[in-house]
């Protein structure tokens, strides 16, 4: 039996085996009655998905007649079946990447493959070090709420999967029952567990939840690709170019504490508060690599010899043991174990050790640190002990270098709209003279400009502390005071950006500079800066509007001297962008979205060469299709040319971030496929290849920018020139329903209006998953490419065939082309025009309800018409196991959608007659459905 052969045997076996336990848990704990209908469910699904995929009339009358609590519990049974299915693929998936380190065929996607990508494209290994000395990749963990699950219930879910991965297959014997057993006990107990929270979650608790990823992965995966790296560069140049420790140029990233956009809950205390708890972390897992360090490195001086520079720190340390006479490397690591003891102390408030420390001055910085362990380190190479150095030392070594004291770099984030009008106060109240207008706000913008200039060369203070200021620009300066003292306590990678949520103009930009000098983070800029001073000021462009202005603002932005002598002299001649997916999609529909931003990257990028900076693209994905998602592997390979070079940042949020980081393994996989993608991208991006994507930009992007303007007319007719169209979305879709879990600490609108334009990116595309349309990730599209292939004409003299043929070719070529199809065509897969249109019968408005989703119905089956006509294949035709492992999916998936339909159905026709006690029992079976169906579609938000 070959391995592929094998891994699917092995899946297929561990999904039975996990939904026979849970069977068996359920009837054991809920009694046969239950048992039966979640199994006649299951086969009636099942049954109708294989003979009548048009009748789901037998499915919804079982779900119809549930009664009582039996809607709980039949959502909590298909909501595990997912959950347990997603651990058997997941340790599938985990086992695959295992199967990656054949020299002569490594997997794509794994360093052995890029390495060996770049050695044929001939970049050397000075090449590859040069990249990486000078590079910043950086996943950046949100709270943005889609991720649903408990962390009660994930921590269960990674002990069934340690123990279904130490399991031998197959297995006949008593050590299977055995450990069936214990399957059956971490089943039972998720049984039993609550699924969803009582109540709505804090800063604080989303501070918590991330951090736990840093436990079970970062700190261990992170330091081990560092090493692999270093391991398979080595081998491939048949040279020991890397032996020490490698620059630091993959770390995390982390809004959670400092993203205020939205959110009133986000303070300097929570700011405080999550750099705390981050370095607490981190502190801590060096004491215990440092004290497991002392325990092993028990070699003698009466056996070898040790370096003079070890002795003194050894003698430094002051321990006073007989029994450690001659070990120094011991007795060297009791005094820095005492030093870092005292460092966190300083740093957080309390000592950390758990251990008996002798009294010792705190680290100033990580870098002492690191120092006083390079000694160790040295000296165990110098005589005769390099070997001992990899099997602790390199990996906390390099933890140090990527991890500091801080653990993560936590971004700071506003909407402009508020530092406008903090400055408007400041000027106001400081008397700023504003050309005869009574606000700033009603200036010209060009008056804006000249304005914020003066002040921020002007050494006088705007903010005097006998002056009274309203609640916002109180809050506003504290959180800049306090980034302020934290980069200057914990080091200043700690904060090291600040974005500018909706930036619209170049005075959106200037606004966040004066406000860092007004508070200390910078001084005047009259002033002589210091290296690393301040925050990097990072605009994102979210609108289709603002993306197609982005490089006009970007390019006045680094015109302004004072700007180029920042970029210059504290940011290393770089400066970041961030780009909005979610909000461009939400504004333009999915191609408009996609195309806009591909042309505002290769805009920018001729914006920042010709000025000879670097620039930093900051990719603000989320976890469904139509907010960016999709592989980030294939996604990096697709930027156009130039955009990556070695800088990258990019959100990961909501369940992406359990379903990549759960465990070690998994998480280092992902991580690798994010360092192979950028150093493929960065460095096999040759002249030939960017003239190559010039010349499909030059031969396809007229076919592009015809397509995305019928598409965004046809996305905007729909969703905000359609009247009543808001009425339909909040009565078809679960939004209000969603408003009500307990998920996450920001408010799903940035008002209490039931209008789209202020409803957040993320519950629009969540709700939109959660009723199988996934709109935002395919609206437009089918309507953009018939118009093509009817009215191309207009632009191109060509027949209508040999337009086809054009789209054939783009998508056979053209890997922006290519990908964004794909990512349609798999959101298309999970899609279900039938059970949309049981949500579209919670409309009231026949009327309104059949003129939508008419509308909708006629844009999906185009669509998959087009998609069908250009790739000459059903959906998903040319993947096979995906197609099939969906299909799998969707037997537990559909009862959750027609059981939420009639429990929505119920409260809101009936919520003011229900008894609290009911009223609160089908609320929460709609939230168990909500969870599930999540927990199925896995990418939803």
């Amino acid at each position: 039996m070959n391995s592929d052969m094998k891994q699917k045997t092995q899946l297929q076996f561990e999904i039975n085996l996990l939904e026979n336990i849970l069977k068996s848990v359920i009837q054991n704990c809920e009694g046969k009655r239950i048992s039966n209908i979640v199994e006649n469910i299951r086969k009636v699904t099942a049954e109708v998905k294989k003979n009548k995929p048009n009748d789901n009339e037998p499915l919804e009358k079982l779900i119809n007649e549930l009664e009582g609590n039996d809607p709980n519990i039949v959502a909590r049974a298909f909501g595990y079946f997912l959950q347990l299915l997603n651990i058997a693929e997941d340790l599938d998936q985990n086992r695959r990447t295992k199967y990656r380190s054949d020299i002569d065929n490594p997997k794509r996607g794994s360093l052995e493959h890029a390495v060996k990508k770049l050695d044929s494209h001939n970049v050397s290994a000075s090449e590859i070090v040069a990249l990486i000395e000078d590079s910043c990749i950086m996943p950046v963990l949100t709270a943005h709420p889609t991720e649903i699950q408990r962390r009660s219930i994930l921590d269960t879910h990674w002990k069934i999967a340690h123990k279904l991965s130490n399991r031998s297959f197959p297995q006949i014997n008593n050590q299977q029952s055995d450990e069936n057993s214990e399957l059956t006990g971490y089943i039972t107990t998720l049984w039993q567990t609550r699924i969803l929270r009582y109540s709505r979650l804090t800063v604080e608790d989303e501070i918590e939840n991330a951090l736990s990823y840093y436990k079970s992965t970062f700190l261990h995966a992170i330091p081990k690709l560092y090493n692999d790296l270093s391991n398979i560069i080595n081998s491939k140049y048949n040279k020991i170019i890397y032996s020490d420790p490698i620059y630091p140029f993959l770390r995390m990233g982390s809004w959670i504490g400092g993203d205020r956009d939205g959110n009133p809950y986000v303070d300097e205390k929570t700011l405080k508060q999550a750099v705390i708890r981050q370095s607490t972390i981190i502190i801590e897992h060096y004491l215990k690599e440092i004290y497991s360090l002392k325990k092993e490195l028990s070699i003698s001086t009466l056996l070898t010899r040790v370096d003079d520079e070890l002795l003194f720190l050894a003698n430094r340390s002051n321990d006073s043991s007989p029994h450690l006479v001659d070990e120094p490397y011991r007795r060297a690591l009791i005094g820095i174990y005492a030093r870092l003891a005292s460092t966190s102390e300083k740093l957080i408030g309390r000592n950390l050790a758990r251990r008996n420390s002798l009294p010792a001055h705190a680290y100033l910085n990580s870098e002492e640190l690191y120092k006083d362990l390079t000694i160790i380190y040295k000296s165990l190479n110098n005589n005769n002990g390099n070997t001992i150095t990899i099997l602790r030392l390199k990996n906390l070594l390099q933890s140090i270098k990527i991890f500091g004291f801080h653990l993560t770099t936590l971004d700071l984030r506003q909407n402009s709209d508020v530092h406008e009008r903090v400055i408007e106060e400041l000027f106001q109240k400081a008397g700023v003279y504003l050309e005869g207008k009574n606000k700033y706000s009603e200036l010209d913008e060009n008056i804006k400009i000249v304005i914020l200039k003066k002040e921020i060369n002007n050494n006088r203070p705007l903010i005097s502390p006998w002056t009274q200021y309203s609640e916002e620009t109180n809050k506003e300066l504290n959180i800049l005071k306090t980034a302020a003292e934290i980069r200057s306590n914990f080091g200043e990678k700690t904060i090291q950006n600040t974005i500018v949520s909706h930036t619209e103009s170049l005075s959106d930009l200037l606004e966040i500079l004066l406000l860092q000098k007004e508070t200390g983070l910078i001084p005047s800029l009259s002033n002589n800066l210091k290296q690393d001073n301040g925050l990097m000021v990072v605009p994102l462009f979210e609108t289709i509007n603002d993306l197609q202005n982005s490089s006009k603002i970007m390019g006045d932005w680094l015109d302004i001297p004072e700007v180029r002598t920042i970029i210059k002299e504290t940011q290393h001649n770089t400066q970041e962008v961030m780009l909005g997916y979610s909000d461009s999609n939400k504004d333009g529909g999915f191609l408009t979205s996609n195309w806009a931003l591909y042309q505002t990257e290769r805009d920018l990028v001729n914006v920042f060469n010709s000025r000879n900076i670097k620039l930093r693209l900051f990719h603000g994905r989320g976890g469904s299709v139509g907010r960016g998602g999709g592989s980030s592997f294939d996604a990096i390979l697709s930027q156009p040319p130039g955009t990556v070079a070695g800088q990258i940042r990019l959100t990961e949020q909501g369940e992406v971030i359990q379903g990549k980081y759960n465990n070690e393994d998994i998480g280092k996989w992902h991580l690798e496929l994010l360092l192979s993608a950028t150093l493929e991208s960065s460095l096999c991006i040759d002249r030939k290849i960017s003239t190559q994507e010039d010349l499909y930009v030059k031969k396809y992007g007229h076919i592009m920018s015809f397509m995305s303007e019928y598409a965004q007319k046809t996305y905007r007719d729909l969703v905000y020139d359609n009247t009543g169209f808001a009425e339909y979305f909040f009565s078809s879709t679960p939004i209000n329903e969603i408003a009500e879990l307990n998920i996450g600490s920001r408010p799903a609108s940035r008002s209490k209006n039931q209008n789209i334009e202020d409803l957040r990116a993320i519950p629009w595309s969540f709700s939109w998953a959660q009723c199988r349309l996934m709109l935002t990730s395919w609206y437009g599209v089918g309507s953009a490419i018939e118009e093509y292939l009817e009215y191309g004409s207009k632009i191109t003299k060509k027949s209508k065939l040999e337009r086809l043929h054009e789209l054939k070719s783009m998508t056979e070529e053209w890997p922006a082309f290519k990908t964004l199809l794909s990512n349609i065509e798999m959101v298309l897969a999970k899609s279900n025009l039938k059970i949309a249109s049981s949500y579209s019968e919670l409309v009231k408005n026949q009327k309104l309800r059949t003129s939508i989703f008419n509308k909708i119905t006629n844009e999906h089956h185009k669509t998959i018409n087009m998609l069908r006509l250009i790739t000459q294949r059903e959906l998903l035709e040319d993947n096979p196991n995906l197609l099939a492992a969906l299909h799998e999916r969707f037997v537990f998936i559909d009862p959750l959608n027609f059981l939420q339909i009639e429990l929505i159905r119920r409260y809101r026709d009936k919520q003011n007659d229900l008894p609290s006690a009911e009223k609160e029992q089908i609320q929460r079976a709609i939230h168990l459905t909500i969870n599930g169906i999540s927990a199925g579609l896995r990418n939803s938000g």
